[in-house]
């Protein structure tokens, strides 16, 4: 294991989790989770000192076995950057729909951090939770998305209390929307107009992640909420 460092990301090829990875890449060494092993490798080919972590989060086993396999015995960092998202009305819903939405956003969170409490716990880590702005307020169709988002928020709180002790600092960051693959792919399955100029970048959510990070030991970021700037419409171009 390397001497920098230890940060693992979820969800770390694309999206936030990769602008995270980026943004830590220069000073962290990086585990980068996700369920294509083909996907996260070549992302680790990437950066300067990283390595694959490949699991399906929503299997029970399929987590163990990668955690098992990682041995990791220390853990800087964790960010929980993985999730789904999505909505459908109570006419549309099943079980199965809130399993799959409850499953990934919030029980395997948890039960990554509990895997990987030892190794946090020897390095005095911190967990970064990738939330939402649906996290403190629920809007759009359904209420799968804010209710997992909810949830993950009740967790994190729980979390910091019980981790203190340890040494392990928890943070939940709340962006806004951001321009993302899924954030296309939700917006155009509610057939919404998309301007990426309308939303943050996923660099602006991981400058908060490595903020709370790379905090002074005396330090915890608890809550971090972020939204679109003024920046985010008032120019015809790119972002500044």
């Amino acid at each position: 294991m390397s001497n920098q460092p230890v940060v693992l990301i979820t969800g770390g090829a694309r999206g936030i989790g990769r602008a995270c990875a980026d943004a830590l890449a220069k000073d962290h060494h990086l585990i980068i989770g996700g369920r294509d092993e083909d996907v996260v490798r070549a992302a680790c080919a990437q950066l300067p000192s990283a390595e694959p972590f490949v699991a399906n989060l929503s299997d029970e086993d399929s987590t163990a076995a990668a955690v098992e396999r990682l041995g990791a015995t220390r853990l800087d960092g964790l960010v929980h950057s993985a999730g789904v998202s999505g909505g459908w009305t109570t006419p549309d819903s099943n079980r199965q729909k809130w399993r799959d939405m409850l499953e990934i956003n919030v029980i395997a969170v948890s039960e990554l951090t509990r895997l990987m409490l030892p190794a946090l716990a020897a390095a005095d880590g911190t967990v970064v939770m990738i939330n939402s702005g649906a996290g403190l307020l629920a809007t759009g169709r359904g209420g799968h998305y804010p209710a997992s988002k909810f949830a993950l928020t009740a967790l994190t709180d729980v979390l910091r209390a019980e981790l203190r002790p340890e040494g392990i600092r928890v943070c939940s960051v709340h962006p806004g929307r951001v321009d993302t693959d899924m954030q296309r792919e939700m917006q155009a399955a509610q057939n919404k107009p998309y301007d990426p100029l309308h939303h943050l970048r996923p660099e602006s959510v991981a400058i908060a992640v490595r903020t709370a990070l790379t905090a002074s030991p005396e330090a915890t970021y608890e809550t971090i909420s972020i939204r679109p700037g003024p920046a985010a419409t008032n120019r015809e171009g790119g972002w500044v």
